[in-house]
């Protein structure tokens, strides 16, 4: 039977996070640590793209897929999530609800990222598209993590791979000499949100940047339903 899509079960989602938001200062701390590198960027006052544009990424990866994931782990140890899982709300309803106000934290941090690190903004509404996909592509990854976890604190043991391969992984190309470990680097997210940045910076085409950007979105939250329908099963 298909239900009707309601704005006022993802409200309530979104406002059952938000009161849960407000007494857990794991998420609240790790929140902060982008922002922390910004300000030490733009304090030492690093000129290079690349550099300017780390703490971008490390701000999509930690606040999106890192707070999603605690988020939803947090629901698993309450023994709350199953009643979610159980409860009329669609697949979208519970998804929009439960990324929104991770979504909306990560934004206020890439905002406060890019004022505190003097990030030039390059094209405002493609570097704005560019954020946007990648939203959904860590909102996704961390939710997928979250279910796949038993416990907060284990998101952090399951999630650490995820932060050095999609946030730092720039940080260690230069100590690479292997080809095809490079070649496999070019297409992950991080590497594909720096090329998009630069590129609009000297006006060379990102159109396949792009495009591969929007198949890891694709992926990521086709893997997620997939996991969340199966959870939903058992």
């Amino acid at each position: 039977m298909m239900t009707t899509f309601s704005m006022k079960r993802v409200n309530a989602i979104f406002v059952k996070d938000w009161k849960d938001l407000q007494r857990n200062s794991y998420v609240l701390f790790t929140l902060a640590l982008p922002l922390f590198f910004a300000a030490w960027l733009g304090r030492i006052g690093a000129d290079s793209a690349e550099m300017i544009s780390f703490p971008i990424v490390f701000a999509l990866v930690i606040a999106g897929a890192f707070v999603q994931a605690a988020m939803v782990a947090e629901e698993k140890e309450k023994n709350t999530l199953r009643g979610l899982l159980l409860s009329p709300a669609s697949v979208a309803e519970v998804f929009i609800g439960k990324s929104l106000l991770s979504g909306v934290m990560t934004l206020v941090v890439v905002a406060g990222c890019i004022w505190l690190a003097e990030f030039s903004v390059p094209s405002l509404p493609l570097f704005a598209l560019s954020i946007v996909i990648a939203l959904v592509i860590f909102l996704a990854i961390g939710t997928l993590l979250g279910l796949l976890s038993r416990t907060v604190m284990e998101t952090s043991i399951i999630g650490m791979p995820v932060m050095l391969i999609f946030g730092m992984s720039s940080m260690f190309k230069s100590m690479i000499t292997n080809e095809a470990i490079l070649t496999v680097m070019d297409y992950l997210p991080n590497e594909l949100l720096m090329n998009i940045w630069v590129g609009l910076e000297s006006g060379a085409d990102v159109g396949e940047s792009f495009l591969i950007l929007t198949v890891w979105a694709a992926v990521s939250v086709a893997a997620t339903v997939i996991v969340y329908r199966k959870r939903r099963m058992d």
